[in-house]
């Protein structure tokens, strides 16, 4: 593997909680999905994920939090973010069901959002 060119955290939001994967992109075109967690959505959960992040990513390279429109539950969180100066990309729900579409997944793996998020942007 080569240098990481970008580094993702794919965030599936609910109401009571955020699902995350983080995932990185080497210069090969690679792709590395390294870590996996929940945490509440709320704002202690919004500081530990973001701890959480920062310790498991590289530093050369800033972390772009992806998250799905849902609803309001993502609202907070994205702001939180924003107001921080961390990158965030808030994705409408068809454009990721109609992306994981392409990757010819199951079924089954479409729940599985947030481990897709990070090739999206």
């Amino acid at each position: 593997m080569g240098k990481i060119v970008k580094q993702t955290a794919g965030i599936d939001v609910a109401q009571k909680e955020l699902v995350v994967t983080l995932g990185r992109i080497f210069d090969d075109f690679s792709i590395e999905l390294f870590a996996h967690k929940v945490f509440k959505n709320s704002d202690s959960g919004f500081i530990s994920l973001v701890e959480w992040t920062h310790k498991l990513t590289e530093n050369e390279t800033d972390v772009r939090y992806v998250m799905e429109a849902t609803g309001v539950y993502h609202q907070q969180f994205a702001y939180f973010l924003s107001e921080n100066n961390y990158e965030v990309s808030i994705v409408l729900p068809n454009k990721i069901s109609n992306y994981i579409r392409t990757l010819e997944l199951k079924p089954l793996q479409t729940k599985a959002a947030h481990k897709q998020l990070h090739n999206l942007v």
